[in-house]
């Protein structure tokens, strides 16, 4: 192992997951939205559940608390995650869905909180999860007088994504099952996909037979599906072992400098101020949020990152 494996890991994944935002924008000019997502989960899905048959015990659910894990994988942090996030995106910056995104660590422990009665929140983490929901209004800019503009609209399904997202991860957790979480995450994007191509016939708007199968568009939905989902959770399964969830969850705010800035070198989006502003304040509610996790493991992360 180099000195620095896991900082660069670390960056690899920001950037797989931060420049697929750039992706989705890119190949939603060929694809109807829904359909994208789902095709992009059968291909994500076989090439996982192929790592989870070659590295696991048990490459399939066993039990009913693993299916239902699958369940809730399936309808909330691959379906209705995703669905929501390429609807969406049709009408916002890579930046900005990436911000409105990094939203959900915040969202996870409000829901955590909610679901969990043992645990309260602390003024200081009240205060941290306005923030984070000032930081999304900041970005989004409603108009009172006129709430149903295409951006609005837009950004609130990111919204609804980054929230399917959060209470995905929280009832996830909250299942008794001994499910790998390489299987989890295969059988629930295996899923996921079925829900979405279910949704996608039932919309008049979408068919298969409307997609433009480009040179573009097949780069687009490669890199999602092997790049940004198969090799993308490759390295979050290797560094989970070495790093803890609050280490995880500063994936979330380094990805969107990364969908910001190819979202810029590929696509030309703009970034204006409110999407920087919207992330800052995003960060510092996070901050308090988890305040006393971040004093206690920083030190260990960065004698971990950095091989000491």
């Amino acid at each position: 192992m180099t000195r620095y494996r896991n900082a660069t890991l670390f960056l690899v994944l920001a950037a797989l997951w931060g420049s697929a935002f750039m992706a989705i924008k890119a190949g939603l000019e060929y694809f109807p939205p829904v359909l994208f997502a789902a095709i992009r989960y059968d291909i994500a899905g076989i090439l996982v559940l192929g790592y989870a048959w070659w590295t696991t015990d048990q490459w399939r659910p066993e039990s009913r608390g693993g299916l239902v894990q699958v369940v809730v994988g399936s309808v909330l942090l691959i379906g209705g995650y995703h669905a929501f996030l390429f609807v969406g995106e049709q009408r916002t910056t890579s930046a900005a869905a990436a911000v409105i995104v990094s939203l959900s660590p915040i969202l996870t422990t409000g829901f955590a909180r909610a679901l969990l009665p043992d645990q309260r929140l602390t003024p200081a983490g009240i205060a941290g999860t306005f923030l984070g929901l000032a930081g999304v209004v900041i970005l989004t800019r409603p108009d009172p007088s006129n709430l149903l503009t295409a951006d609005v609209i837009a950004k609130g399904l990111v919204f609804l994504a980054a929230l399917s997202f959060a209470l995905g991860s929280v009832l996830t957790r909250r299942i008794d099952a001994d499910l790998p979480i390489e299987t989890m995450e295969a059988w629930s994007m295996l899923g996921g996909a079925a829900l979405m191509h279910a949704v996608s016939v039932a919309l008049p708007s979408e068919s298969l037979g409307s997609v433009r199968w480009t040179a573009e568009a097949l780069g687009a939905l490669g890199y999602l599906s092997v790049g940004a989902s198969a090799v993308g959770f490759l390295v979050y399964f290797d560094l989970l072992d070495r790093l803890g969830p609050v280490e995880i969850n500063l994936v979330s705010y380094v990805a969107p400098v990364f969908a910001a800035v190819s979202g810029y070198l590929v696509l030309g989006e703009v970034i204006d101020w409110y999407t920087g502003a919207g992330f800052l304040i995003i960060v510092v509610g996070f901050a308090l949020l988890k305040r006393e996790a971040l004093a206690a493991e920083l030190p260990r992360l960065r004698a971990v990152l950095t091989g000491e």
